[in-house]
C-alpha cells in the first residue's frame, strides 16, 4: 500500500477529534524527547518547540475564523493559550523557562480530546 493510500484510509477512519488527539500526542512526545537531550543540543529542542508553536498557531488561526463553530468562550481560551505557548516557547529557547509546562498544557488538551481521559494522562 502506498503512503498516500494509507493516509487516505487513515483520514477516512479517524474523526477530526481523533486526528487532533494524534497530532497532540506526536508533538508532545517530541517535546518529551527534547527534555531528555542536552540543553545545548539546540537542533532537536528548537525543532520540537517550533513544531508545538506551529500547532498552537494553527489552532489559534482556526479559532479566529468567524466560521468556526466552537463556542466563542472556548475559542477565546484556545487563542489565549496559543499566545501563552508562543511566549513560553520563546523563553524556553532562551533557557529562561522549562519545557515541562508546555507538555502539561498539551496533556490537558489531550485529556479533553480523549474519549478515555485516563489514557491521555498516561
Amino acid at each position: 500500500m502506498s503512503l498516500q493510500a494509507y493516509r487516505q484510509a487513515a483520514t477516512r477512519a479517524e474523526s477530526p477529534r481523533d486526528m487532533e488527539y494524534r497530532l497532540f500526542a506526536q508533538v508532545t512526545l517530541a517535546l518529551m524527547d527534547a527534555v531528555k537531550v542536552d540543553p545545548l543540543d539546540h537542533h532537536l529542542r528548537v525543532d520540537a518547540l517550533d513544531w508545538n508553536r506551529r500547532v498552537w498557531t494553527a489552532l489559534s488561526d482556526d479559532c479566529a475564523n468567524p466560521d468556526n463553530l466552537l463556542p466563542a468562550s472556548l475559542r477565546a481560551s484556545i487563542i489565549s493559550l496559543s499566545l501563552w505557548v508562543s511566549r513560553h516557547t520563546s523563553a524556553v529557547i532562551r533557557r529562561q523557562e522549562a519545557i515541562e509546562p508546555l507538555i502539561e498544557v498539551n496533556r490537558l488538551v489531550m485529556q479533553g480530546l480523549s474519549q478515555n481521559p485516563a489514557a491521555a494522562a498516561a
